[in-house]
């Protein structure tokens, strides 16, 4: 019994030795692939192109082997169906089309991942990928796909994770993404999508862990049903229009560790309901319009690791209950209206935690505390803007820091001098310095013993009165250089920086550097950025060729004479302003290879050629300054589809222009506020703002950084003659016009009635003649307007803003008329009453009967005047409308990773 007993307890055990290892003794199977899937797939990879260098998953794709096994493909192991393609970062350009194969329900009827991202595929994104049913996760980001999201995805009743980031998608979020009740993931982010979140995403609260809608321009407030996504973890609002304040239902997102809502309009005081996410970790509200003070008890926030608030208009001073989150590690709060002393409360709990501190252009006041000296860990610090009311800056406090890698304590309030020598010798680890704003002073040497390698060094308006820095020649990693407004003199060749090839940013703008433009310069390979405006160098350009990858030059306010070199402009250069040199002869036609520039400023040089009309073909071109050259000739008719500004005064153009002048100047004519990315922004390039000089309202001023959204027409000081083209009307964005100093004749076009948006109007010294167009009287910006010296007649519009005009306005004008302009002003203008009038042929003749006359009126003529009273205000009183003229209008994290 014994030996049966152990024969028969073998069996179950001999089973399962089987069942493990059947692989190993089964008869070799046929492949897995399904031969009308393989060739499904085959065909995909015919229909599109890869470029090289990246790696290519389709090499593996060979007809005759199991295409399970291929790179990218992954099939069920039961019944051998491919389950997944995945052809991310495969550098595929071409379209997506209900005839691809991949898109045929019956090709790959058991797809449930299909990854496209990263690619190069463009096109509308086909509405066939509805029918993929057993799809549950759909990628089609970083690519260029456009039109709108198809509403057919709302099919997809499996999908768990849909990823449409980083395309060109346009329209509103479809009601039908509702329908996806099973997702977990859902990431619309960097896109052109409008209007406000559809209320029926609110049937997405049962599963949904993660939603980023950042970089769009949705609008609307945000809405409170995403209170009540009980298991969102991340959300991402940021970069968009929203509005109102942020949803007090929001307090129920127990599990959110990652709230991003910067970059909006979103208004009210800090949102307490926060204070119930205890698992936040990432809180990030900076650059929208939060005012009032900072709850004391911000504490309640207790794992919070990150926060962000900087650029809104908070007020009062820190609560100290901030710096006793013992797992705070960065903290901005730039750029608000905090007061008082700076406070860091119980620093004993951060000094192991604490690396990024900002807290600089606030109103705080006093010195720097002392107990910064604990924060041992600290890498940022920004002290920027302290106003330390003229007491000595100790900066001894910061030596502890031996982990600092940048510092920014610029514009300090200090009556002392800081030690540039003293900081570079004892923060070995600097990387990034700005002591913009501050009197500083360094030993002249041309070395230090051990100096940092600094990356970044921001010297502006420092005081240095004597060379170019000598310890900067031992730099050799240098990434962005700014020793601008200062009294240097010496232009030495910085033979490290020279060998440099990353340097990017180079301003050394308005000090006292003389001579010609050093050649090293060119041999700056990787510069993006060049100014060197305002010095006093001469001589002709520079032999070489700047960078290929400049993107912006700016050699405005020098002495350069000579022609402009043919081929020394990069074609990737965005702004090019050579304004006020003696620059000689044409402007060269190699210019409309730069397919990137969006400035072009020649002012107050010497040139002598007709209008470039060539320049109409640089498809970015939006400024555009000619002024006081030697141009001359006809303009023609021709299409600036992109133009903002155009300043061609004071030049020697001439001839007459078609009505129909202005018809594709289009970017004057709507400035596009829904997926226009730029709109609103300064242009220029991230550490470069373009400036310009522009006649405005009847004085020269300075926009030192340039809106996208300014508009301006300067075609004043020439010789123009014949009619105002009336296509002017169509400009409806413009906010200056000057067409003055010219000989226009004709009427004023009534089409100037539709300049909704115009500030600034002068026509003076023309030829024109007839009425003052009475549209002009609704234009409620228009808050200057010249019409003297021409030729005008008639009633001069009834609107507010013309009865604020000066006399000087309307002088030169013989006929001009109406209670717009006071008696004591049409004196003034041409010594005659306000109204028109003809002394009759009986006051002509009838002198003798004089006393006859006066006895008849002393009865009489007190009943005519009230009648002549009365019918003047009648034929002359028009009602006057009051209109408002104050009407209601990065660094960016695409993935989870903190900043």
């Amino acid at each position: 019994m014994k030996g049966s007993v152990k024969s028969i307890s073998l069996i179950p055990i001999s089973f399962c030795f089987l069942f493990l290892f059947r692989d190993e003794f089964a008869v070799p199977a046929r492949h897995l692939c399904h031969p009308e899937q393989r060739e499904a797939i085959l065909e995909l990879k015919n229909e599109f192109q890869i470029q090289k260098p990246c790696f290519d998953r389709t090499v593996s794709w060979v007809n005759n082997s199991d295409c399970c096994s291929w790179d990218g493909i992954r099939c069920d192991a039961s019944f051998g169906d491919v389950i997944e393609l995945n052809l991310s970062g495969n550098c595929i350009y071409g379209q997506l089309n209900s005839k691809s194969s991949i898109l045929r329900f019956q090709s790959l009827p058991f797809l449930a991942t299909l990854d496209l991202s990263n690619n190069h595929f463009s096109g509308n994104v086909p509405s066939s990928l509805g029918n993929l049913s057993k799809l549950t996760t759909l990628d089609l980001s970083e690519n260029a796909f456009n039109g709108e999201i198809p509403s057919s995805l709302g099919n997809l009743y499996n999908l768990t994770i849909l990823n449409l980031s980083q395309n060109k998608l346009i329209g509103k979020i479809p009601s039908s993404l509702g329908n996806l009740s099973y997702l977990t993931a859902l990431t619309l982010c960097a896109n052109n999508l409008v209007g406000e979140i559809p209320y029926s995403l609110a049937n997405l609260s049962h599963h949904l862990t993660f939603l980023s809608i950042c970089e769009n321009s949705f609008s609307g407030e945000i809405p409170s049903f995403l209170g009540n996504f009980s298991h969102l973890t991340l959300l991402d609002l940021s970069a968009n229009n929203f509005v109102g304040e942020i949803p007090s239902s929001f307090g129920r997102l127990k599990h959110l560790t990652d709230l991003s809502a910067e970059e909006n309009e979103l208004s009210g005081n800090f949102p307490v309901t926060l204070l119930y996410l205890t698992k936040l970790l990432y809180l990030s509200l900076d650059d929208n319009q939060f005012t009032g003070m900072l709850p004391p008890n911000i504490s309640s926030l207790s794992n919070l690791e990150i926060f962000y608030i900087r650029g809104n208009a908070f007020t009062g001073t820190l609560p100290s209950s901030l710096f006793s989150i013992p797992s705070l590690t960065c903290v901005s709060l730039k750029y608000n209206q905090l007061n008082g002393t700076l406070e860091f409360g119980n620093v004993s709990l951060l000094s192991s935690e604490l690396v990024d501190l900002r807290l600089g252009n606030n109103n705080f006041v006093g010195s720097i505390p002392r107990s910064i000296s604990k924060l041992v860990n600290l890498r940022t610090l920004d002290l920027s803007h302290l106003n330390t009311q003229g007491s000595v800056v100790d900066l001894s406090i910061l030596w502890n820091l031996k982990s600092i890698e940048e510092l920014d304590i610029s514009d300090l309030n200090t009556a002392t001098a800081i030690d540039l020598n003293a900081i570079l010798s004892r923060f070995k680890s600097l990387d990034f310095l700005n002591l913009t704003g501050n009197h500083v002073t360094y030993e002249k040497r041309s070395s230090f013993s051990d100096p940092p390698l600094l990356r970044e060094l921001y010297l502006s308006g420092c005081g240095i009165t004597t060379e170019f820095p000598g310890f900067i020649r031992t730099q050799h990693n240098m990434w962005r250089l700014d020793i601008s407004n200062n009294k240097i003199k010496s232009f030495e060749s910085p033979k490290k920086l020279r060998q440099s090839s990353s340097l990017d940013y180079f301003s050394g703008a308005s000090n006292n550097f003389t001579g010609r433009i050093p050649s090293f310069i060119c041999e700056l390979r990787s510069l993006t950025v060049l100014d060197l405006s305002n010095n006093k160098f001469n001589g002709s350009f520079p032999l070489g060729k700047f960078s290929s990858v400049l993107q912006a030059l700016n050699l405005r306010q020098n002495r350069l004479s000579g022609r402009l070199p043919k081929k020394i402009i990069s074609r990737r250069l965005k702004s090019l302003d050579i304004g006020h040199n003696k620059l000689v002869e044409k402007l060269p036609t190699s210019l409309i290879n730069s397919s990137s520039l969006e400035v072009l400023n020649v002012e107050s040089n010497i040139f002598n050629d007709t209008f470039p009309s060539w320049l109409s073909s640089l498809p970015e071109l939006q400024v555009l300054v000619l002024r006081s050259n030697a141009f001359h000739g006809p303009i023609h008719q021709t299409r600036f589809s992109k133009l903002r500004i155009i300043d061609i005064s004071h030049n020697r153009f001439n001839g007459t222009s078609p009505s129909n002048f202005f018809l594709n100047w289009t970017a004057m004519h709507s400035i596009g506020k829904d997926g226009d990315q730029s709109y609103g922004q300064y242009m220029g390039t991230s550490y470069y703002s373009d400036s310009i000089v522009l006649m405005n309202k009847g004085i020269e001023m300075e926009l030192v950084r340039i809106l996208t959204i300014y508009t301006a027409l300067d075609f004043s000081e020439n010789e123009f003659e014949g009619v105002i083209p009336s296509s002017i009307g169509l400009l409806k964005e413009l906010h200056v016009l000057n067409l003055s100093g010219n000989a226009y004749t004709g009427h004023i076009p009534s089409s100037m009635g539709n300049l909704s948006s115009l500030e600034s109007l002068d026509l003076s010294k023309n030829k024109l003649t007839g009425e003052i167009p009475q549209e002009l009287g609704n234009l409620s910006y228009l808050s200057y307007m010249n019409f003297s010296h021409n030729q005008l007649v008639g009633l001069v519009p009834g609107g507010t803003q013309f009865r604020t005009q000066p006399c000087s306005s309307f002088k030169g004008n013989l006929g001009l008329y109406g209670p717009s302009l006071e008696e004591v002003c049409v004196d003034h203008i041409h010594g005659k009453t306000s109204q028109p009038s003809e002394m009759s042929k009986e006051e002509e003749d009838g002198q003798e009967e004089v006393i006859s006359w006066i006895a008849a009126a002393i009865g009489f003529i007190p009943g005519i005047a009230f009648g002549f009273t009365m019918g003047y205000i009648m034929v002359s009183y028009k009602p006057e409308w009051f209109i408002n003229p104050f009407g209601g209008t990065k660094r960016r994290r695409i993935s989870t990773t903190r900043r």
